[in-house]
């Protein structure tokens, strides 16, 4: 342990500890705008300077550690001098056009600027805009970015997939699609981790609340919106909400008001997905198709673009079944459009998800009879939810828990649980066990595939099923990804089935999540989704009457021809990147 003072308060921290760190413990706060634990402590943004007895010079408190008997003032005259005049620079260079910016009131470089009481910056403003296109799912506000090179690293030390990169030197350095690529050419995932680990405004997601808010009004479309399960576990962070008070069913009613016609849970079409998918591995499987090498689950986009673009030679071994957000579309368009009497084209479908990629993934086509079109027509983002409740000026508090409309009203908490990483596999598990035996296991029986957000590369299993032995493997964060992969290619590990989930902790850490800095929220989040399948009445997708009542009325069984037509895909349609 090393004894230090800081502002006049004796604390005692381990060794190695850095003077944030210690500050942290004795409950002094340093502002920061660069610093991510473990992942970016460069001091770059030089914010987080204190002065040291007995030192000239400032230093940054985020890499520097402490020593015994050091003496540390955080917030002298001579720090407050030098943060100032740091701010002062940092907004020279930054457009600060907050009241239209996506993270106005939620951004660091804003509260900083108040703490430090800036009214005005006393150097001449110098911006540098970039063109882009702003009808790619990612938007980069080139005017916007402090350089404080958090998306190099999430991308880079996290994902691995390094999209992003800096170029120049001095006051002209700058942050810039890598290899001299546009945005369209990049490796980009559109996981979002960039948006989510960025203090300000330079990155964030194609705003698509306006055509939704068209579609609403537009009294020729009926409109038929789902939610993903993920959402619910976040969408009440914003607002204040506790967890147990920002339900589903909240959620259907908010919606109701604004206007949409039909409100449905992607929970349905994910014990949906399980019915296909864990059909399509269970076949698979017995054909000793994952002898050499696994099947992949398919609901994760991020993880699509990421395979499509480094290692487009394994996409074949992906499960062809589509996302949950895609089936639900096509089953929209199709069943449900019949039930109601609308024609496809006069439906507009709907996404609210916790992802940037689904943006990305709407794009896919779906043909069917006379319907030429997309699955899935507007995808919004849970903070664009967010956006919109406040653009209806709709009290949060005030709303009460209101039913998904019929017929796809049910679901289970495993499919609830699509929402974390390890969900998938499990909620699989738990009806292959079914398909296999005829009978139901413990709904607890899989607890081992269950995976974290802290946890190492990745998480394996080996499930006895009779006599069967599966071998599983769960991982998320495209970091964890590709080590995961090589080592499947080098033959050091052996799985027959694989969940990957993009975003580390799965769908609740997803990058259109709400943005709470420095602050991982993705095992909270889990928790919430866990909790709801512990309490579920059905647990089981194998046991959700409304899907069973699907396959009855208009797709007749799993893995069928027309299950086929609506609920798989073809993976090799459409390359990533897509050249220009």
């Amino acid at each position: 342990m090393v004894k230090l003072t800081i502002d006049q308060q004796i604390v005692e921290v381990p060794e190695g500890s850095t003077i944030m760190d210690a500050a942290n413990i004795a409950g002094i706060p340093i502002p920061k705008l660069c610093f991510l634990k473990e992942i970016n402590e460069i001091g770059a943004c030089r914010v987080c300077v204190v002065e040291i007895e007995g030192k000239e010079k400032l230093v940054t408190s985020c890499n520097n550690q402490v020593e015994e008997g050091m003496v540390v003032y955080t917030n002298s005259p001579k720090v407050r001098r030098n943060r100032k005049k740091t701010v002062e620079m940092i907004l020279s260079q930054h457009n600060s056009n907050c009241v239209t910016c996506a993270r106005n009131r939620n951004c660091s470089l804003q509260t900083i600027t108040r703490d430090l009481n800036i009214l005005e910056v006393p150097y001449e403003k110098e911006l540098h805009p970039l063109p882009w296109n702003k009808n790619f799912p990612l938007i980069r506000d080139a005017d916007k970015c402090i350089k404080c090179m958090r998306c190099i690293q999430i991308c880079d030390k996290v994902q691995g997939v390094k999209v992003w990169d800096v170029e120049g030197t001095g006051s002209r350095t700058g942050v810039y699609v890598s290899g001299n690529r546009t945005i369209e050419e990049s490796d980009c995932t559109l996981c979002g981790q960039c948006i989510t680990h960025c203090p300000v405004g330079a990155l964030r997601e194609r705003d698509d609340t306006e055509k939704a808010w068209w579609a609403i009004e537009n009294k020729k479309k009926v409109t038929v919106v789902q939610v993903a399960p993920a959402v619910r576990a976040a969408w009440g962070e914003t607002f204040g909400l506790k967890r147990e008070e920002a339900t589903m069913g909240k959620i259907v009613d908010a919606l109701k008001k604004m206007g949409f016609d039909y409100v449905f849970d992607t929970v349905f079409t994910a014990d949906l997905t399980i019915m296909e998918e864990g059909n399509e591995f269970v076949e698979r499987f017995k054909k000793g198709d994952t002898k050499q090498m696994p099947m992949f689950t398919s609901c994760c986009p991020g993880w699509l673009r990421f395979i499509k673009s480094q290692y487009p030679h394994l996409v074949s071994r992906l499960s062809s079944a589509k996302s949950p957000q895609q089936m639900f579309g096509a089953i929209m368009k199709t069943y449900f459009a019949k039930k109601i009497g609308v024609a496809p084209e006069d439906m507009v479908t709907v996404s609210i998800m916790p992802c940037v990629a689904k943006k990305g993934e709407s794009n896919m086509e779906l043909f069917y009879e006379e319907y030429a079109g997309h699955d899935v027509d507007i995808v919004l983002t849970t903070r664009e939810l967010n956006r919109m409740i406040r653009m209806a000026h709709i009290n949060p508090k005030t709303l009460q828990d209101m039913p998904c409309d019929d017929p796809m009203s049910d679901g289970t908490g495993a499919g609830v649980i699509f929402g974390t990483t390890g969900g998938v596999m499990e909620a699989a598990l738990r009806s292959a066990y079914y398909l296999i035996t005829g009978t139901n296991p413990d709904a607890d029986a899989f607890k081992e595939v269950r995976s974290t957000r802290e946890q190492i590369k990745w998480k394996e299993s080996e499930i006895h099923i009779g006599d069967i032995v599966i071998k599983t493997a769960v991982v998320n964060g495209l970091g964890n990804t590709r080590e995961l992969i090589e080592a499947l290619e080098k033959g050091e590990v052996h799985y027959d089935f694989v969940e990957v989930m993009a975003c580390p902790g799965g769908c609740v850490g997803g990058g259109g999540q709400p943005i709470k800095d420095g602050c991982e929220l993705a095992t909270t989040r889990s928790k919430n989704l866990r909790s709801l399948d512990e309490k579920a009445e059905l647990r089981f997708s194998h046991e959700n009457a409304s899907v069973m009542k699907l396959y009855e009325e208009f797709l007749e069984k799993p893995l069928s021809h027309k299950s086929h037509m609506l609920l798989h895909t073809d993976h090799q349609a459409w390359e990533m990147p897509r050249k220009r």
